[in-house]
């Protein structure tokens, strides 16, 4: 396998047809490496590279990587399929996608890439048809066989921003894979019916994929197909390009959508980044909102879902960005106009987050297009900017021998784990989307639940790690905070993971709906009121009267929001209850752990208005949970991140504000009493005090120490 000449990849993605022009191509790698740039990713697009069936157009793509040798930098291509060729588009119309309103695609312009053969509501071309993955294959095959052995090949990014559209694909290729998809599954038709609860079908033929968005067991099908299918796919990808290199590097970058975007887009990093050597993510402030915790829990949740493999923050906003619709009405402070400063917290948060790389959408901006203009730090003719003097400063600082150790070292496992449930989001979808129902809106109530949950912890700078179900044996203490839908094995593990010592603090609702989307008779679903020691009373779905939703949990007043379940106790003791009198909070043992079983939905509420009631929640679950966090500070707007290296630890300490701030840190004590060695990054301070240490850090800014304790 290929390995990175440079402890941090840092770089860009540069080439996409035709920008930047070619008379810049010499002078911009120079400049780039002079700066510190180890590393550009190059989009290699079908659509402009075979130019006619058998015919390739390596040319420009050629002088990349030779350029790129000569100035010791390092290539990743990007594959790119998706981008069809022209004469594909005719000669493969059959497999051309459909969408559910039974609107074929056609060959439009990118965005990002301003060449023809893009469809932005997922690929033109459906690679469940067999002629057009022969195609597509063949060029892939031929890509890899060019440029094996390059001396500036560091690898391949297979399957740009890992998602799919959820309108697609209905083309009657995708429906013959679905149905032999369901055949395994259920075995007959008749099966399949009963299931269903269409039981009149006769024939294999006469199943359709759902259009509409639904609730039902037939859209749970749907969805999982779906995702089983287009990582089937990217699967293929990679075996095909490992046929021909089988040592090369494998890298893919998501959106780090698995919380908002994993039932509807199949944005699920867990399952990419299991196919890869080196994952990543696109995470663009300009997009998101330039609040730290936003940046921060998708770097969390890259970091978990790469499960210790190495990632990298794939695309990092480097420059402004103007006209998407993402954007507009926003401040300019708000990510909108990034100033070097930006781009110093930026990368520092990222890094702090575990990241092992740092790449940029542009190296310099398009020239045309809608997307003219945005994402690069470099000017629009490729000259200097202060942004890209900044990036060349942390690129070089990175990049020297005496970093090495640094970028060795990991994150320390966090205080507690917030569970990630995917049936849960999918369920919220399905019932979100629904125009027969119409429950929801256009509110995400999972996704608000578990971005709340976070932030709560965030706000008080208690590190909260994301996790799967397999990986829960890592912590002892879980939140979930929206656990809608659950599968009868999903409660099963639960119960043995409390039983064993852990502590659960649950949100209202747990596993409601069963695995095919059926409420069960008796709440909290699936015996698990043995677990939470309460069965329910009530329950109120009324989402649209959430904000009125008001409890007490040991005499502390609380908002809640989403949903509203109240109990009985079956074993529990009260802790908490509604103001009509309703028991809404119920603390229960079970084997050598607890649960705490809390009946709306706190986090949604925390994460709509971030008021001192979600924050004395927090503080309530946090006296609860009992123990005392690895991390204490007296301003809670430094965020501070503790690695450990085979020789050393390193503090973290980050300031995402405009003006300098001061503040103690204290270490739990199984650190022992921590002595700085050297400082590693920042023009702030860090110096020792009775209690641990007391920092002050300038505007947008970190400081980085290596620190030993008498017990390391």
């Amino acid at each position: 396998m290929s390995e990175s000449r440079s402890q941090l990849p840092y770089g860009a993605v540069y080439f996409r047809k035709s920008n930047p022009p070619p008379e810049d191509w010499e002078r911009d790698y120079r400049t780039a490496q002079e700066d510190g740039v180890n590393l550009f990713r190059h989009w290699f697009m079908w659509g402009a590279i075979e130019t006619a069936p058998g015919r390739y157009d390596w040319s420009d793509y050629d002088r990349q990587l030779e350029l790129a040798a000569r100035h010791n930098m390092q290539t990743i291509i990007a594959e790119y399929v998706q981008s069809v060729p022209e004469w594909a588009v005719s000669r493969y119309a059959d497999g051309r996608t459909v969408h559910a309103d039974g609107t074929r695609a056609k060959s439009g312009m990118g965005g990002s890439s301003n060449t023809g053969g893009f469809s932005h509501g997922g690929g033109v071309l459906c690679l469940d048809c067999e002629d057009v993955k022969r195609a597509a294959g063949d060029f892939l095959t031929a890509l890899a066989s060019r440029y094996k052995g390059h001396p500036a090949l560091l690898g391949y990014d297979i399957w740009n921003e890992c998602m799919y559209s959820p309108t697609a694909c209905y083309c009657k290729h995708t429906k013959k894979k679905f149905r032999a998809w369901l055949a395994a599954k259920y075995g007959t038709v008749e099966r399949l019916g009963k299931a269903w609860q269409r039981y009149s079908y006769t024939a294999w033929d006469q199943v359709e994929p759902p259009v509409n968005v639904a609730p039902y067991r037939e859209n749970i099908d749907w969805l999982q197909f779906k995702k089983d299918n287009y990582y089937a796919q990217m699967q293929w990808r990679i075996e095909t390009i490992r046929s021909v290199d089988p040592d090369c590097l494998i890298t893919a970058h998501g959106v780090a959508g698995a919380l908002s975007q994993l039932a509807s887009h199949g944005a699920d990093d867990w399952l990419a980044a299991s196919k890869v050597d080196v994952y990543g993510f696109t995470w663009v402030q300009a997009r998101k909102g330039n609040e730290p915790w936003k940046q921060w829990h998708a770097v969390d949740l890259v970091r978990a879902a790469a499960r210790g493999k190495p990632f990298w923050h794939a695309e990092m906003q480097g420059g402004p960005l103007w006209l998407q619709p993402q954007i507009i009405g926003r401040e300019r402070e708000d990510g909108r106009i990034a100033e070097p400063e930006d781009l110093r917290v930026w990368q520092m948060i990222s890094l702090a987050g575990g990241a092992k790389g740092l790449l940029a959408p542009r190296w310099r901006p398009l020239l045309d297009g809608p997307l003219f203009g945005a994402f690069g730090a470099y000017d629009m003719d490729g000259s200097r900017t202060a942004r890209s003097r900044m990036g060349s400063t942390i690129a070089k600082w990175a990049n020297e021998p005496g970093q090495a150790e640094l970028f060795r070292a990991n994150p320390v496992r966090g205080d507690l784990a917030i569970l990630v449930v995917p049936e849960a989001q999918e369920y919220d979808y399905l019932l979100r989307q629904n125009p027969g129902i119409a429950l929801y809106g256009s509110s995400l109530l999972y996704s608000e639940a578990m971005w709340g949950a976070y932030r709560g912890f965030f706000d008080r700078n208690i590190q909260a790690d994301w996790v799967r179900l397999d990986d829960i044996g890592h912590y002892d203490t879980l939140y979930l905070p929206y656990p809608i839908r659950l599968a009868a094995e999903q409660g099963r593990a639960l119960q043995n993971w409390v039983e064993q010592g852990g502590a659960l603090i649950c949100e209202g609702c747990p596993g409601y709906f069963d695995e095919q989307g059926k409420a069960g008779s008796m709440q909290p679903n699936h015996g698990l009121h043995r677990l939470f020691g309460a069965r329910e009373s009530e329950v109120e779905f009324m989402p649209d009267h959430g904000d009125r939703i008001e409890f007490e949990m040991d005499g502390t007043p609380v908002r809640g929001h989403g949903y509203k379940q109240s109990y009985v106790l079956a074993g529990g003791t009260a802790r908490g209850r509604y103001r009509d009198g309703r028991l809404a909070v119920v603390e229960h043992r079970c084997g050598r752990g607890r649960t705490l079983l809390i009946g709306t939905h706190p986090s949604i509420a925390y994460y709509r208005d971030g008021g001192e009631s979600g924050r004395r929640l927090f503080d309530v679950v946090c006296r609860w949970i009992g123990k005392t966090p690895h991390i204490q500070t007296s301003n809670p707007t430094i965020q501070v991140r503790l690695h450990e290296g085979r020789g050393a630890r390193y503090i973290w300490a980050i300031n995402p504000r405009r003006e300098p701030q001061y503040a103690g840190i204290r270490l739990a004590s199984v650190y022992g009493r921590p002595q700085p060695l050297r400082r590693i990054w920042g023009e702030g301070s860090l110096q020792s005090t009775e209690e641990g240490w007391a920092v002050t850090i300038p505007g947008r800014d970190a400081v980085i120490y290596e620190w030993r304790s008498n017990d390391h």
